[in-house]
């Protein structure tokens, strides 16, 4: 018979052994060359163009890494395959990623696209009655839960006076928000673009308040921690060819709409609606970017759909330390 004390000291070795073998598998696995890159995407945003484009696909084959792309609905979606490690990269707006952090995501910030605040709005149908973002006070709003327009929704509220509570929000992913404004079955609905462009040039919807003067509109570029930390130059060369796409997009916005009409089945007009708003750039993260970060993550914490506060500069990237 075992005694008490012996069969502690076998579980202990047992536990110390399991540690071990553990922490040298993790050692191995990141002493070995990245093999598969993963990267979530959007079909209307700018890893779609990078996508499209190739550029990156062609730079990374030549060390021999392959490229698996994966299209999300949107920024949330993106984050929980970011969180479960489905994939190693992702674009998304503002508020995505403190949602993220809330439910336990490692992730680090990489870099952001400048503002852009033209680009996402609170609309409502061509004939309705409400005519400020006041008059939405118990009203049925449609948006997509825990994305940037969630941000700029709040905020808008806030300035006019108005509360979150004082709207009835309804959740909704952009397909499904666009057939409900469609039918009349919610009263507005916050979107980006090229939604918002879409469903101004379709249906006439009418613009009650974009984000200018209200919130910046970031879109921000995310990676696991783990491969942030193991492949620091694979993200540098992302971040570069993100920069260099941004140049070249901003010039030619033809092309552009031509490429992301492809993509997302949307007619180029559309596109080129939205790419008149919607200016390009990356820039590395600055102190003033997580604090408006931390803003953000602060509000929602406030009004309860974060339920813990949680410290932006967690996510900050090791290769941004000073």
């Amino acid at each position: 018979m075992i005694s008490g004390y012996s069969l502690a000291r076998r579980v202990l070795r047992l536990a110390v052994a399991l540690i071990a073998i553990g922490v040298l598998s993790q050692a191995l696995a990141e002493g070995q060359p990245l093999k598969q890159l993963n990267i979530g995407f959007q079909k209307a945003n700018i890893l779609a163009l990078l996508k499209a484009r190739g550029t990156l696909d062609e730079a990374l084959k030549k060390q021999g890494i392959a490229i698996r792309w994966t299209e999300f609905t949107a920024g949330p979606q993106m984050l929980e395959g970011l969180n479960i490690g489905s994939i190693d990269l992702a674009a998304t707006g503002d508020a995505p990623p403190a949602f993220a952090q809330a439910a336990k995501a490692d992730l680090i910030y990489l870099a952001h696209n400048i503002p852009n605040p033209k680009t996402e709005a609170i609309l409502v149908p061509k004939d309705s009655t409400i005519q400020s973002v006041a008059d939405l006070k118990g009203k049925r709003v449609a948006l997509n839960k825990g994305s940037d327009v969630n941000y700029l929704l709040v905020e808008a509220l806030k300035k006019a006076g108005l509360s979150y509570h004082d709207i009835t929000p309804v959740y909704l992913v952009p397909s499904d928000a666009r057939a409900a404004f469609q039918r009349g079955s919610v009263d507005a609905w916050v979107i980006w673009d090229p939604f918002y462009a879409e469903v101004e040039t379709n249906a006439g919807a009418r613009r009650l308040q974009n984000a200018e003067g209200i919130v910046p509109h970031y879109t921000f570029y995310l990676a696991s921690r783990r491969f942030a930390q193991d492949h620091p130059d694979i993200a540098k060369l992302i971040i570069e060819q993100l920069a260099q796409l941004s140049t070249w997009a901003n010039g030619h916005h033809d092309e552009v709409a031509q490429a992301l009409s492809k993509s997302t089945g949307l007619p180029q007009p559309i596109w080129l609606r939205a790419l008149a708003r919607m200016p390009f750039g990356t820039e590395r993260m600055t102190d003033e970017v997580f604090r408006q970060q931390q803003t953000l993550a602060d509000t929602f914490t406030g009004i309860g759909l974060i339920p813990v506060k949680i410290d932006v500069n967690q996510a900050r990237w090791s290769q941004d330390k000073k």
